[in-house]
């Protein structure tokens, strides 16, 4: 049953992502682990949108999931993903807000993982979430039998991996930064929804 706050923190988490990760991350060669870096990846190699890399990689981790994940996830998971889709794709159609923030980029990383933590934390508090890493994470976890933590730092590592191939080091580390902060920053949001109910 869709809520209309659930609806709207979706939403709002949605275009707090899409703004970091296109003002931010995509501005200043700073990307991030999992389903969301491996986006800022094929954007790089391929040259396809975000917008809607987004919804191919984020669909393909839901259907992974279907049948470890409930319906009223995959709702708000929904609506998380298309919000984020339609939201980066304006954002597209802007100039970059800080377009000298890619000279400094620890302060680029720190500032993307708040954008991010905030962003993806809001969606997890309404019971969705506007990329795929939770559903993969969770299929594989009940798949290989690990705990999910650990699956989300092979995937996050994996992505950074990756991105090697069109990042300096720096920008890696910068990176790893972002992934650390931004993953402690959804636990704080989801910690607040747990304490405040």
């Amino acid at each position: 049953m869709i809520t209309g706050r659930k609806f709207l923190l979706c939403v709002l988490g949605s275009f707090i992502l899409a703004f970091g990760l296109y003002h931010v991350h995509a501005q200043c060669d700073i990307t991030e682990g999992g389903a969301l870096g491996l986006i800022l990846w094929l954007e790089y190699w391929l040259g396809v949108s975000p917008a809607w890399s987004a919804l191919v990689v984020n669909g393909l981790c839901y259907l992974l999931g279907i049948r470890t994940l409930g319906r009223e996830f995959l709702l708000y998971s929904a609506i998380s993903g298309g919000c984020f889709t339609l939201f980066y794709r304006i954002c597209e159609f802007f100039p970059p807000v800080w377009p000298g923030l890619a000279q400094y980029p620890l302060a680029a990383a720190v500032i993307g993982a708040v954008f991010v933590g905030v962003g993806v934390g809001l969606c997890v508090r309404a019971g969705g979430a506007p990329s795929g890493d939770d559903a993969l994470a969770m299929s594989l976890s009940h798949l290989f039998r690990l705990p999910i933590e650990r699956v989300y730092l092979i995937s996050d590592l994996t992505v950074l991996a990756l991105s090697l191939t069109y990042l300096p080091l720096e920008r890696i580390g910068c990176s790893l930064v972002t992934v650390v902060l931004s993953g402690r920053i959804i636990g704080i949001v989801q910690r607040y929804k747990n304490a405040a109910a």
